[in-house]
């Protein structure tokens, strides 16, 4: 994908970012992908996809404070730019005006 589209991971994680506020950190993002998409990813996958969207400029890190339960790490902490912002409505957008499009979507006799 390019720089001015999102891939379906890349959508979530951003998602969630812009939901989980200042909380946005790898692994309470790995837990929030499980609880609000039913999706189990390693750490790994959270770590390349925030570098990636880093990287792309829709998103921006921050180290938060030390503390004795981390072992003395800091937090890599994520918020979302406005080029961010601006992918995500773009990307809602077309798929709305997608969905807009099928007045009636059968799948067998299950309509959607």
């Amino acid at each position: 994908m390019g720089k001015d589209h999102l891939g379906e991971f890349e959508e979530l994680i951003l998602l969630l970012i812009v939901l989980l506020k200042d909380e946005a950190y790898g692994l309470v993002i790995r837990h929030a992908l499980k609880e609000h998409a039913d999706r189990t990813v390693t750490i790994g996958a959270v770590h390349g996809t925030v570098n990636r969207l880093e990287k792309k400029g829709f998103i921006e890190s921050n180290l938060g404070g030390a503390s004795e339960l981390r072992g003395g790490r800091r937090k890599r902490l994520f918020t979302i730019t406005a080029s961010g912002k601006k992918i995500l409505e773009k990307t809602r957008d077309a798929r709305v005006s997608l969905w807009g499009k099928i007045p009636e979507l059968a799948i067998g006799n299950m309509k959607l």
